[in-house]
C-alpha cells in the first residue's frame, strides 16, 4: 500500500515540473528524494501544492516528520516579502525587514499559564533583536514592558535565551499586562501589526465550584483561562450570582471545565448550556427624556432629544452621532451621553439580552448650570433608552453555526434529514470518495448534543465540525418561546 501511494506522490510531484515529467515517462524511479523536496517546495510558496502529514500529537508519531516538513516546504521570513505595519502616530505604513539590525518588532500570538514559570507570552519577532532584561513598548496597552526573561520552548521544557532576533519565536517571562493579538515594539520606532478579531461567545453555562473552600481557587483558574483564551469570558450575573461562562461550543467549555479539573485541581458543578442570543433594533424614533431630581441642596437635571434607529450597514455596536448646536449641552457632558447608551445596549427590552448594534443621533437638550452633571446626563441616557427602544419594533438574534459533516453513503439521507428537522439551511453535499461532505448553516440552540446524535445515526462512521458564522435574526415562534422562557425564569 506504501508503495503505491508513494507512486502517486511522485506522479503528483513530476506534473509540477516538464523535465520531471519526461523523467517519470522515462523511469519513475529516477527521480530523486532531493528533486522532489525542491519541486513540493516551489509548489508549495506558489500555493499550487497543500503538503498534507500523517500523524498523530497525542501519540508522538509523526511530529519530528511534520516539523522536518515545515523547514524543507514551508517559507522563511526571508522568503516572503516585509511585513506591512502602521505607525500609530501618523496611520503611515510601515515595511517590517527580517533584519536582527533593524528596529524591534514582534506579535504576541499566545498567552500561557506554567505551573513552575508562571505567565508566559508567545511572541514573533518580525524585525530587530531582543536582549533578556529590556523593555518593549506595547501599543495597545501605551505602556512600557520589561521583558526578564527570554526562553525557547521545546514542549514543556525552556532553553534560557540571552537575545532573540528577527525570524524566531520565543516566550516572555517577567511582563505585567500583555494580551494575545498585542504589538511589542521599540518605543521611539511605534508600529501596530495586523490585530487579531477574536468573535464574541455564543454559549453560557453556570458554574459553580463542588466545595466552599474551592471558591476562590476557580476564580483564580477561570481568571488565567480567560487571559489565556480571548474566546472565553467569566462574569458574574448580579441577578442569580451565578458565575456564567461563555465560549465557542459545547466541546471548548468541556474541555475548559476538564482542564480546571486536570491542572487547577477544581471540581465544578455545571449547569445547562444557554445560547447567547442577542437584540436588535429594526424601527426608528425620535424621544426626549428629561432626567430631574429634587432632593434638598443640589439637585440632579440632564435634557436630552434624541433619534434612536438600526445602525448603518456593517455597523456593530453603538454608532453615535453628536449633532447639537449651539451649546445647547456643553461637550463635556457629550462623552456621558455616550456612556449612557453604550451601557444601557448591554440589556436590550425585549428579554434583557445584549443589543448588538444601533444608531443614535443627539441633535438637542438643554442643562442647568448649577444641578447639571455628567452622572446626570449619562442616567438620562439609560433612562431615555429605555423609553424610545419600547416605541420602535426589536427582533432577537440568534448565532448560526457554520457545519461539516463527513458521512459514508449510507447514511447521508438520515443525516440530512435530522438536519432539516434541526432548522438547517443546506449549502453545499459533496461526494468524495465513499463518502459525502454535508455543508450547512444551523442555529446553534438547535445543536446541543449533536455528537451523540449524529453517531447514533451512522453507527459512529460519521464526523462533524462546527464553526461560529454569524447572527441572524430568529423566526417569531423562537423569539416568542425565548421571551416566555426568559420572563419565566426572572418572574
Amino acid at each position: 500500500m506504501a508503495r503505491i501511494y508513494r507512486m502517486k506522490l511522485i506522479e503528483g510531484v513530476a506534473e509540477e515540473r516538464e523535465e520531471l515529467l519526461e523523467k517519470f515517462m522515462d523511469d519513475p524511479h529516477s527521480i530523486t528524494e532531493a528533486e522532489m523536496i525542491e519541486v513540493i517546495r516551489t509548489s508549495t510558496l506558489n500555493m499550487t501544492v497543500t503538503p498534507v502529514m500523517c500523524g498523530s500529537a497525542f501519540k508522538n508519531k509523526g511530529v519530528q516528520m511534520l516539523l522536518n516538513a515545515i523547514i524543507e516546504f514551508l517559507p522563511s521570513p526571508l522568503d516572503i516579502d516585509a511585513v506591512e505595519g502602521i505607525n500609530p502616530k501618523n496611520d503611515q505604513v510601515v515595511h517590517l525587514h527580517p533584519d536582527p539590525e533593524d528596529h524591534f518588532s514582534a506579535l504576541a500570538f499566545k498567552i500561557a499559564t506554567d505551573p513552575f514559570v508562571g505567565r508566559l507570552c508567545f511572541f514573533r519577532v518580525y524585525s530587530g533583536r531582543l536582549k533578556a532584561g529590556s523593555y518593549v513598548y506595547n501599543t495597545a496597552t501605551r505602556k512600557k514592558e520589561r521583558i526578564s526573561r527570554i526562553m525557547q520552548m521545546h514542549a514543556n521544557k525552556q532553553e534560557p535565551l540571552e537575545v532573540i532576533e528577527a525570524g524566531d519565536i520565543g516566550a516572555a517571562v517577567g511582563f505585567k499586562e500583555i494580551h494575545t493579538g498585542d504589538t511589542l515594539c521599540d518605543e521611539k520606532h511605534q508600529v501596530i501589526l495586523e490585530s487579531m478579531t477574536f468573535p464574541n461567545p455564543v454559549i453560557s453555562i453556570a458554574i459553580e465550584p463542588k466545595t466552599q473552600k474551592d471558591i476562590d481557587k476557580m476564580s483564580l483558574a477561570l481568571g488565567k483561562l480567560a487571559e489565556e483564551d480571548p474566546t472565553f469570558k467569566v462574569k458574574i450575573d448580579h441577578d442569580s450570582g451565578q458565575t456564567i461562562i461563555s465560549g465557542m461550543g459545547e466541546l471548548h467549555l468541556d474541555i475548559l471545565i476538564d482542564r480546571l479539573k486536570r491542572e487547577f485541581g477544581v471540581e465544578c458543578n455545571i449547569g445547562q448550556p444557554q445560547v447567547s442570543y442577542k437584540e436588535t433594533i429594526l424601527g426608528a424614533t425620535e424621544h426626549r427624556e428629561v432626567y430631574k431630581k429634587q432632593t434638598g441642596g443640589r439637585g440632579k437635571f440632564a435634557d436630552i432629544q434624541f433619534e434612536l434607529g438600526p445602525a448603518d450597514n456593517e455597523q456593530e455596536g453603538l454608532q453615535f452621532i453628536d449633532q447639537v448646536k449651539g451649546g445647547n449641552i456643553p461637550k463635556e457632558f457629550i462623552p456621558s451621553v455616550r456612556k449612557g447608551f453604550e451601557t444601557a445596549m448591554q440589556n436590550g427590552v425585549l428579554a434583557g439580552f445584549p443589543v448588538d448594534s444601533m444608531k443614535v443621533r443627539l441633535f438637542d437638550g438643554s442643562y442647568h448650570a448649577v444641578d447639571s452633571d455628567q452622572l446626570s446626563f449619562e442616567m438620562a441616557a439609560k433612562i431615555g433608552f429605555k423609553s424610545a427602544a419600547r416605541k420602535v419594533k426589536s427582533a432577537l438574534l440568534e448565532p448560526i453555526m457554520k457545519v461539516e459533516v463527513v458521512t459514508p453513503d449510507d447514511y447521508l439521507g438520515e443525516i440530512t434529514g435530522d438536519l432539516n428537522k434541526r432548522r438547517a439551511i443546506l449549502e453545499d453535499v459533496t461526494a468524495k470518495v465513499g463518502f459525502q461532505v454535508i455543508r450547512a448553516k444551523v442555529p446553534l440552540s438547535e445543536m446541543f448534543g449533536y455528537v451523540t446524535a449524529l453517531r447514533t445515526l451512522s453507527s459512529g462512521r460519521a464526523t462533524s465540525t462546527m464553526e461560529f458564522e454569524s447572527y441572524e435574526q430568529a423566526p417569531d415562534f423562537i423569539a416568542e418561546e425565548v421571551i416566555k422562557k426568559v420572563k419565566g425564569i426572572i418572574s
